[in-house]
């Protein structure tokens, strides 16, 4: 063991907008609700319960577990933070659940789902074989509800189930884009009463896409029949959806074609659906737990005549860590069903990725526009992908490769055999970022002062410490700044911040929406899974706009996109300090 990892770190520096997210949603509790765990001692009992698979080195990796966590250069998903060492012990943040076309078989997708939300994780459903609305229902000479009516069925089991007393169950509806229904899907979340538990996505297929680009119908099928029942013009049914995730942020969407074109296991079937957030197809019943690497806790300090720079070294070390770390937990976590059990021990698949992206390149003076973000952006993720391979075929070297290796895709990509099946998901890391004290995921900076709004109403004003520094120490700091940027969120074209501040603090609405595809894009010609990140928009913004990024994402190679234009719902999770939430009022 290293000695860096040997020596006992007697507290974690944590901000205070950590330190809340943290006792509301992650700290252990007594029996009258008050908090008894510090958040050292969080980090000591994930670090112990997952460090417990290592047999007689278990003490070793435990202190190497809880130094990478007590120094937030790596955390794990949500639910290990909060039931690693404790009685539910259900690990993993993605799960996939199968939904069939007979009443027990939807009925008792609701009863998965819901065990499932009980222990922290999120659920993702494919209803594309669901027959239409109307259709026959042979048994009883009755017409068929459709996907929509049971959708709204699973959104109101979600709304019973408090996710392990910590956090609301989340859901990811799919429907293919060939499915009958498929209209009344895209215009669902239109009403913004609706489906409140879900994230909706089209799984758009490569036949779609060639009848939009020659403006071209196609053909509607019953999954009853696999008979075609009706025909669409693409390019209608195309901007219909823009249109929608105009004007709600919903439809996200996936395509699925090549999601499955590139997934590892294809003989074990096709892939259906994602987790909530999108960024990990999944097989019926699998799971996935993810984690995040900051990366810019990994910069070498600058000196005189060397400027800062990508640790590569150490960052090669937290990588190999961070695998062993996620692949002991599937060992460890208490899988809700045997199915689930059974199919992720069958591929072990991990996600680990990458946040603090925006934090690192202002670390290293980069903007987020310029080229050379796009560069590292590659080099980044390329590291990551070896890295975790290499760590992942070491790991199978003593514990075996996963069983599906043989017969999956990585013998012809000439990859020894490896643990797990996937090694890298970019996932948006949403709490875990504000705990480790850092940008999300690959986003750009949102604004450089913003509230957030999460936990049940409360609102967090967040102040890019970045920028606070750099405004302190070159003496540009002052309260009508702050005022500013409250209203505005934005350095560049701020008045009394430094032309060259500007260009390395871009934030999300100073980026052409192309920036933010091209963003995704790279990272994921690296990412086994997927890649989660938002397209965001101007109010001002029309459905042609997010046109051109649907078609950009998947000339690109992107396995699905969303997208969010500024205030096109009443309430939002981000939103600049002096700015109302919704549209406004003419709109």
């Amino acid at each position: 063991m290293d000695p860096e990892f040997t020596a006992d770190a007697s507290s974690v520096s944590l901000s205070p907008n950590a330190l809340t997210v943290l006792e509301r949603r992650y700290l252990a509790r007594d029996l009258d609700g008050r908090v008894v765990e510090t958040p050292d001692a969080m980090f000591r009992r994930v670090a112990r319960a997952v460090a417990a698979v290592e047999g007689a080195e278990a003490p070793a990796w435990e202190q190497r577990f809880y130094q990478r966590m007590v120094r937030l250069e790596f955390l794990p998903n949500s639910p290990t933070l909060m039931n690693a060492g404790r009685e539910l012990g259900q690990l993993a943040a993605c799960f996939v659940v199968p939904v069939g076309d007979s009443m027990p078989q939807i009925f008792d997708a609701v009863k998965w789902a819901s065990l499932i939300q009980m222990t922290g994780g999120g659920t993702g459903f494919s209803f594309s074989q669901l027959r239409p609305a109307g259709d026959l229902v042979s048994s009883t000479g009755g017409a068929a509800s459709g996907p929509m009516a049971f959708m709204d069925v699973f959104n109101s089991a979600t709304d019973a189930v408090k996710q392990g007393g910590t956090r609301r169950g989340a859901n990811m509806g799919v429907l293919r884009v060939d499915h009958p229904d498929i209209m009344a899907f895209v215009e669902a979340k239109l009403d913004d009463r609706r489906l409140t538990n879900f994230n909706v996505s089209v799984a758009v297929t490569d036949a779609f896409m060639r009848a939009v680009a020659h403006d071209a119908d196609y053909a509607l099928v019953n999954p009853r029949s696999g008979r075609d029942v009706g025909r669409l013009r693409a390019r209608a049914v195309w901007h219909r959806m823009a249109e929608a995730a105009w004007r709600s942020g919903d439809p996200g969407v996936i395509f699925i074609d090549r999601v499955n074109e590139l997934q590892p296991t294809p003989e074990l079937g096709a892939i259906e659906s994602t987790n909530p957030c999108g960024e990990q197809p999944l097989l019926p019943f699998e799971s996935c737990v993810l984690g995040s690497i900051d990366l810019s806790k990994f910069v070498t300090a600058a000196s005189a005549g060397t400027p800062s720079a990508p640790d590569w070294a150490r960052l090669r070390e937290a990588i190999h860590d961070a695998v062993r770390f996620l692949d002991d937990v599937i060992d460890v976590t208490k899988y809700p069903l045997p199915q689930i059990e059974a199919i992720t021990k069958q591929n072990r698949k991990i996600g680990l990725g990458v946040m603090g992206f925006a934090d690192f390149l202002v670390r290293l003076g980069i903007a987020y526009d310029a080229p050379r973000a796009f560069e590292l952006a590659h080099n980044v993720g390329e590291f990551f992908e070896q890295e975790s391979i290499h760590a992942s075929v070491e790991l199978a070297r003593t514990r075996g490769a996963f069983a599906a290796y043989p017969h999956s895709r990585w013998p012809e990509r000439g990859v020894p055999p490896l643990r797990n099946a996937t090694t890298t998901t970019v996932a948006p890391t949403g709490t875990i970022s504000i705990i480790a004290g850092c940008s999300s995921g690959i986003e750009p900076i949102y604004a450089i002062v913003y509230d957030r709004h999460v936990l049940d109403g409360a609102t967090l004003r967040e102040v890019h410490p970045l920028f606070e520094a750099a405004a302190v120490q070159r003496g540009f700091a002052s309260q009508a700044l702050w005022t500013a940027l409250g209203a505005r969120g934005r350095a560049r074209g701020t008045p009394g911040v430094p032309e060259d501040v500007q260009t390395i603090f871009p934030t999300a609405h100073d980026l052409p929406p192309d920036v933010h595809v091209r963003m995704q894009a790279v990272w994921q010609h690296h990412c086994h899974a997927a890649v989660s990140k938002t397209v965001n928009f101007p109010f001002e913004a029309t459905p042609e706009d997010v046109m051109r990024v649907y078609q950009l994402a998947y000339d690109l190679g992107c396995k699905g996109v969303t997208v969010y234009r500024d205030r096109s719902r009443s309430t939002q999770v981000l939103g600049a300090a002096g700015r109302p939430q919704g549209p406004p009022a003419d709109a």
